[in-house]
């Protein structure tokens, strides 16, 4: 009972947070500083005091949001010398990305040797994954057009900084790219884009996290696994199970470090940002949480409930790690605690090991829908006007642009430059963007996280694999434990 009240109390006091810090970026009520900042670290002792009681690792990563929010606001210079511990535990969280992508693919393929499912697994994936990501554009687009946020920005006024060039494209291809036309240009880079899912070295592969070249490798290696014989094939199966588990467990130790390095994370980003561009680009930002509460209502939800996904329960086995992909702005950093949360909730670990990793690459709904979002943002900023067909191409250009970019915090910012310099729309329009792109980038990597694991339940449910069982038998411990 005690418990439910002081659940009942982080509520309050978070939303009590969130007010303060909006009271102190817009200095709504003039309140004197020194009263706000004895309210806010009272809140915050409030809040430390709720986590020691709970002891639940999801309890202490929101708390250590918000005082990483504090900070960032009462010690800006303290908060950005803060940035390594966020670097260390994003680090830490890649080194589990290769072996456990390898490990539970090979595992998942190898192990069962029925290849009919690895195919039907990947047609009704990539379905999925083009209605969900095509839905997301077109509500990116619908709300943009309503709310019209970039309309009477003063361009004279912005930065006219040179910004970063595209990512992924080596110098061969820059040089290549400037003998085509601006009209090949999409084209060429979507070739690329094909070339470089293949991998020429696995070990290089890892280093670099390429997520797709992990999965394409440990397909064909899987796939090959099933086809040898059951006396030579037992002890790699056997090898690639334990390295899965093993690399579950060395998740869950470096989840105890996520409070820490998620509000070094919150800190930095508050303290790097001023409140004057928040002001100026507060409809941008809001149009972007408006259409993604409207994709997570209007798409997400209605899916769930038709396939008649336990929805309460969907909530609480995704909480953690979309809240560590809020903070850190990087669907890498979730993607081990997703797959371990979803392998969990009734997803066989074949299934998860394919579904999300793929996922990443071609079912970026935050990202889709962000990306089509800005790009007219951007046009409208610069007065261009823009039909509905011209803005149609451009947002499923970004979507095919965009693929592979979750793993990279705000590497959607960079296929928006070169999209938006493709279609001769103002790349220094995009530098406006730069100062809250850490906030947006929060909320659509949380997205794209909810979109993938969903996602792994679509296809279980398709399947006929689900276990209906599994997320009723997660929750029971914490009813009785209350």
């Amino acid at each position: 009972m005690f418990k439910k009240q002081m659940g009942f109390v982080t509520l309050i006091t978070i939303a009590i947070a969130i007010v303060i810090t909006l009271i102190y970026e817009f200095d709504w009520l003039h309140i004197s500083p020194d009263v706000m900042l004895v309210v806010r670290w009272v809140t915050g002792v409030v809040l430390t005091l709720n986590a020691l009681t709970r002891r639940n690792l999801t309890t202490w990563i929101l708390t250590c949001l918000i005082l990483g929010v504090f900070v960032g606001l009462d010690f800006p210079n303290f908060a950005r010398a803060l940035q390594p511990l966020s670097q260390a535990f994003i680090k830490l969280v890649k080194t589990i990305v290769g072996p456990i992508l390898f490990s539970t693919l090979v595992y998942g393929i190898a192990g069962h040797s029925d290849l009919k499912a690895v195919g039907r697994m990947a047609w009704k994936s990539m379905l999925y994954f083009f209605l969900a990501t095509s839905c997301a554009i077109f509500i990116g687009l619908i709300v943009i057009n309503l709310t019209k946020a970039g309309v009477g920005v003063d361009v004279a006024h912005m930065p006219h900084e040179e910004l970063p060039t595209t990512s992924g494209i080596t110098d061969a291809d820059a040089k290549a790219m400037s003998h085509i036309s601006e009209e090949a240009h999409g084209v060429y880079k979507f070739s690329v884009f094909i070339r470089d899912t293949f991998p020429e070295n696995i070990v290089k592969a890892v280093y670099e996290n390429r997520v797709l070249q992990i999965v394409v490798f440990g397909v064909i290696f899987g796939i090959a696994l099933a086809l040898v014989e059951e006396k030579k094939r037992k002890p790699m199966v056997d090898f690639t199970g334990s390295l899965s588990e093993v690399m579950f467990k060395f998740t869950n130790i470096v989840m105890m470090f996520a409070p820490i390095g998620v509000g070094a994370a919150m800190a930095y980003t508050v303290g790097h940002l001023g409140a004057d561009i928040l002001k100026n680009l507060f409809m941008l930002l809001g149009s972007l949480y408006l259409a993604l509460i409207a994709f997570l209502s209007f798409v997400l939800l209605p899916v769930a409930l038709f396939l008649k996904v336990p929805v309460k329960q969907f909530i609480k086995a995704v909480k953690e790690p979309v809240s560590i992909a809020f903070a850190t702005t990087s669907s890498d950093a979730a993607l081990p605690k997703a797959m371990s949360a979803m392998e969990k909730f009734g997803v066989p670990r074949h299934i998860v090991s394919f579904v999300i990793p793929t996922g990443y690459s071609f079912n970026l709904d935050g990202t889709s829908l962000y990306l089509s979002l800005a790009a007219i943002f951007v046009a409208q900023a610069a007065g261009i006007h823009l039909d509905f067909g011209q803005q149609l191409l451009i947002a499923f250009t970004l979507m095919i642009t965009s693929k592979g970019v979750a793993a990279v915090p705000r590497a959607s910012l960079i296929v928006l430059i070169a999209t938006a310099d493709q279609f001769g729309l103002p790349t220094f329009v995009i530098a406006a963007i730069l100062g809250i792109d850490e906030l947006m980038d929060m909320a659509r990597t949380s997205v794209n996280v909810i979109g993938n694991c969903l996602a792994t339940v679509v296809v279980a449910k398709w399947e006929g694999a689900f276990d209906e069982e599994a997320p009723f038998r997660e929750d029971a411990p914490a009813e009785i434990e209350s």
